[in-house]
């Protein structure tokens, strides 16, 4: 009898370990960087044993039988998110910071428009179908709303870059201008006068912009859905966590509230994949090290400005290490011998190689935390977005140095490059790596244990604060303020008024003795 009580807990342990949930999972925005956060928790969730159905831009080619997926984009279109570096390198700063918050807003748009008019998306919206969870992105549109609304189930959200400045709104989270840099303005945490001044009205044109869009928004949700919705400012404030791709040691330490959850470098997973042959000889053969160069996926060789592709390839000549150049032409006119060219490379296999001594980027998150990650130092040319802020960030603490391509003559190339590549610095850079690195929980089991959470409480409401409700009045205390406004006025007049009176008694007082 023992035995059974102990094999009948053993299989309700196992049972509760187990109990899978039925999750949809909506990622509308494109971009590539952002799919390669979505597929290592998608896939992890299925190894988990929960049912899913995704429906996203790329395909994450998932074998299993519990998933399933509606792919958005056409094949034609697949590389559409290319920028010209020759146009970006020259842009002024104010230009940048506000046409961002238009990109965003009108990409967004574009995003929910393709999502809600794909025919297996209607299809499925009008399934009846029980969810779970709802897993998407909080990004630059709110076209999950229109599953919120259709399935009632509840909602946690990821954001692939730090927290934006409408995800505070959204979760009540402390937002003080004074030290809390917008991630789309180039600010560090300690700002002088006019940049805490910039940074204010950057986070009120940010916010407004996006409130203005959620209009629009919702407009397109009603017009697919077939129906009315509720305010979709109301909505968006019910969402249950946030899962953020930024860690406290990388970006500026701030106050997060319990829904807001850190787990950058969640996309990197290591693989015993080993790097192309050629790679890896030219690597292990370089006595000095290799320097690693790219850009990302969305700037392509060919935009590189002329006459700055010649100064990196002078200081390049210059330096004892070797250069891997991702370049997508076939050929580099002026390339020193010690230079190599190639399309795609591993970018995460190349960092972890211990021959590898620094690494040129243009700050993109997924690269930052990359770097970071393996203490490999950073030489950054950031260009738009959150480039700038995660590039300051890097800085602040130690683990590389900014280039702005406007800048970038040999000279200027060279120093910079000389500086990472001293021993002092790679040592700061890998403490700084130990600190991002040590943790009670890896960032994937961090995300699958809150989604879980959110799922196993029903949306978790405990984890929002009474502010998440709060009109703007009370949050800012706007109520108190005028009250003892008033209640200061009322003594001044009262004072005023006694000593009006004292006054006029002895003054009638002493007319009396007279």
């Amino acid at each position: 009898m023992h035995w059974f009580y102990i094999l009948i807990s053993v299989v309700l342990l196992f049972s509760e370990l187990t109990y899978a949930y039925n999750i949809l999972a909506v990622f509308t925005h494109p971009g590539k960087s952002h799919q390669l956060i979505f597929a290592p928790i998608v896939k992890k969730l299925c190894e988990k044993g929960h049912k899913l159905t995704v429906i996203s831009h790329d395909s994450f080619e998932i074998l299993n039988d519990n998933y399933r997926e509606i792919v958005l984009r056409d094949p034609e279109s697949i590389g559409h998110d290319v920028f010209d570096l020759n146009f970006w390198a020259y842009l002024p700063t104010w230009f940048i910071q506000t046409s961002n918050a238009f990109d965003l807003v009108s990409e967004g748009l574009n995003a929910c428009e393709q999502t809600l008019s794909n025919e297996d998306v209607q299809k499925l919206l009008n399934s009846g179908e029980k969810f779970d969870l709802i897993f998407s992105e909080f990004f630059n549109n709110e076209c999950v709303q229109a599953f919120v609304h259709t399935f009632q189930a509840p909602l946690a959200g990821i954001s692939t870059t730090t927290i934006m400045p409408w995800h505070n709104e959204r979760f009540a989270n402390p937002d003080n201008p004074s030290y809390i840099p917008n991630n789309h303005l180039w600010f560090s945490n300690k700002m002088s006068f006019f940049e805490r001044l910039s940074n204010i009205f950057g986070n009120m044109y940010y916010n407004m912009m996006y409130q203005l869009y959620l209009g629009s928004n919702k407009a397109l949700i009603e017009k697919h859905l077939g129906k009315k919705i509720p305010d979709l400012s109301a909505m968006t404030r019910n969402s249950s966590i946030l899962l953020v791709n930024s860690h406290f040691s990388l970006s500026f330490s701030r106050p997060l509230v319990p829904g807001i959850i850190e787990v950058g470098g969640i996309h990197i997973q290591f693989t015993e994949s080993k790097l192309p042959k050629n790679i890896e000889k030219f690597i292990n053969e370089s006595t000095h090290g290799v320097i690693y160069f790219s850009m990302g996926s969305m700037i392509k060789g060919h935009t590189f400005p002329e006459e700055k592709r010649q100064e990196f390839l002078k200081a390049f000549a210059r330096l004892p290490q070797r250069v891997l150049w991702k370049w997508e032409n076939e050929t580099m006119p002026g390339k020193p011998d010690n230079v190599m060219i190639q399309k795609w490379m591993p970018q995460l296999e190349i960092l972890s190689h211990p021959n590898v001594k620094a690494f040129i980027s243009h700050g993109g998150l997924l690269g930052t935390t990359e770097a970071i990650h393996c203490g490999v130092p950073v030489m950054f040319i950031p260009l738009f977005g959150d480039q700038h802020t995660n590039a300051r960030a890097v800085e602040a603490n130690g683990g590389g140095v900014i280039l702005y391509m406007k800048d970038a003559t040999e000279e200027v190339v060279y120093q910079k490059l000389e500086k990472i590549l001293d021993p002092e610095f790679k040592m700061k850079t890998q403490e700084f790596s130990e600190r991002f690195r040590d943790r009670p929980l890896s960032p994937m089991d961090t995300a699958i244990y809150w989604l879980e959470y959110v799922a196993r409480h029903k949306g978790a409401p405990h984890l929002r604060t009474a502010a998440v409700e709060m009109p703007m009045y009370q949050y800012f205390l706007l109520d108190i303020f005028v009250f003892l406004s008033l209640c200061f006025i009322v003594l001044v007049y009262i004072a005023h008024k006694v000593k009006y009176w004292i006054c006029r008694f002895f003054f009638l007082f002493f007319e009396r003795k007279r």
